[in-house]
């Protein structure tokens, strides 16, 4: 079925580490390959342009929302179509830990097999960040 309507999922997961740390780790553009496969396995600064040569969308430009101190990890991505899709990402502390909160809006015309499979995406996606942040406190000792 295809979509003519509006529609986000907002996914989510906790990560045992501060809110800082997590924001810190995930607002660096060039460790995205590290927990954002769904960008693909690379990404490379050009000029003042982040571009993923060979995500599986194919070549990609992601702007990034300016560091701040509200954990704000908004992303447009612009698809090789001229498409921008804009991702808004929270990280919001959560006691000692933290939430990372992504809304993943249905672009128009999507088909439901193919929102199912960015939703998927983006959660391995998260679990990944989670694992890393945690594998890293781990080993920090806290």
């Amino acid at each position: 079925m295809i979509s003519t309507g509006r529609e986000s999922r907002h996914l989510s997961v906790f990560i045992d580490r501060a809110a800082d740390d997590v924001y810190a780790y995930a607002s660096d553009p060039a460790n995205l390959p590290e927990w954002a496969g769904g960008l693909g396995p690379s990404i490379e600064r050009i000029d003042d342009t982040w571009v993923a040569t060979s995500s599986p969308m194919g070549r990609v430009v992601v702007t990034f929302a300016p560091r701040n101190e509200l954990g704000v990890l908004d992303h447009d991505v612009t698809l090789p179509s001229g498409e921008t899709v804009h991702n808004p990402v929270r990280v919001i502390a959560d006691g000692t830990g933290s939430e990372v909160i992504f809304t993943l809006r249905r672009r128009p015309e999507m088909r439901d097999a193919e929102f199912e499979r960015d939703a998927d995406t983006v959660a391995a996606d998260l679990t990944r960040l989670k694992e890393l942040m945690e594998a890293a406190s781990a080993n920090k000792g806290g």
